[in-house]
């Protein structure tokens, strides 16, 4: 005799227990029991019911123990859905996300995002406008300004904003390859570790007192549809540290093409390629939120090659930037 465990409508997860929801008819565990926790009203709208109010009267079309969408596909994966590592919302299958699930009108309520259906351009501002104010702070000696090179402050806290933009655009545009919907958005504890460590910044500045350790993640690409580590989750997730590599590396590149005679500025394009290569190799680390995480998953091949080259340029870097054999190369006596 076989016997089957009751099914999550929204999540697909086999449970012990399911409770019905009465506002849309279906059955769910416990973790999505709520109206709130399993977009009820995305769960009306294919039935007709515009509202989410007693449906006493209303016969759903699926028993309580039937799901809409399984939880298992034709290739016999496991599928997962409703689900957000903070650099993508994995939001329900492809198939179950509105045409424009970004428009007020979707009726999604995007979980831990700021201001989540105002425009992308507005979201990239906010974000890269803070990550340069970091920069600036990070970067800030006065004693550049006395001796004429001020400029290098701003420079610099510019090369630290596109490094960060750049790699997010670069899960973005390869989320577009693939035909997926995506955004760039201000996430609300990203938001909070920003502001924290733009205040500790100021507060060192101010103080004149060793800078204490900040992080700065104040947005990040959403992308809907992604319900499995697959390829196309793999290289969305690749493109970001893949961008780095690439950024760094032409800064590099454009270090040892600048005359001597115009240091410091080659220094300056080496630290640069440094700040691209730390971060895109901090983002491989395969833990929690991070995109190594998944990369790792997907294909060990690419992880290892992607994850050992930007350790090889990181080192590099540190050498050039942080040792005197650098001060040797960037300004020969």
């Amino acid at each position: 005799m076989n016997y089957s465990m009751p099914i999550c409508y929204h999540c697909g997860r086999e449970v012990i227990e399911t409770f019905r929801c009465e506002q849309c008819g279906q059955s769910y565990c416990s973790i999505h029991k709520n109206p709130i926790d399993h977009e009820c009203n995305l769960v009306l709208e294919p039935q007709g019911i515009n509202s989410l109010t007693s449906l006493s009267n209303f016969n759903p079309p699926y028993s309580e123990t039937q799901v809409a969408y399984p939880s298992v596909n034709s290739e016999g994966n496991s599928i997962v859905r409703g689900t957000t590592d903070g650099t993508y919302t994995w939001y329900r299958q492809e198939k179950q996300i509105p045409e424009d699930a970004f428009s007020p009108s979707s009726g999604i309520d995007f979980k831990g995002i700021l201001l989540a259906h105002k425009s992308e351009l507005l979201h990239f501002i906010i974000g890269g406008g803070l990550i340069f104010i970091i920069g600036l702070i990070a970067f800030w000696d006065p004693q550049l300004f006395s001796i004429g090179y001020g400029w290098a402050v701003f420079m610099l806290a510019g090369f630290y904003m596109t490094a960060f933009l750049f790699h997010e655009l670069g899960h973005r545009q390869v989320a577009i390859h693939f035909g997926l919907q995506t955004k760039f958005r201000l996430l609300t504890f990203g938001m909070i570790l920003t502001i924290i460590g733009l205040l500790t910044g100021l507060f060192s500045l101010i103080s004149n007192s060793p800078a204490l350790p900040s992080l700065a993640l104040p947005g990040a690409v959403v992308v809907l549809g992604l319900d499995k580590v697959n390829r196309k989750t793999g290289l969305c997730k690749a493109a970001g540290p893949t961008i780095n590599l690439l950024y760094g590396s032409t800064l590099l590149l454009i270090s040892f093409l600048i005359p001597s005679t115009l240091y410091p500025l080659n220094y300056f394009f080496a630290l640069a390629a440094y700040l691209n290569y730390m971060l895109g190799t901090f983002n491989m680390i395969p833990l929690g939120i991070l995109d190594g995480q998944n990369i790792f998953k997907w294909n060990k091949k690419v992880y290892v090659i992607l994850m050992a080259s930007l350790i090889v340029f990181l080192i590099v870097t540190i050498v050039l930037v942080y040792t005197p054999f650098g001060t040797s190369v960037f300004f020969p006596l």
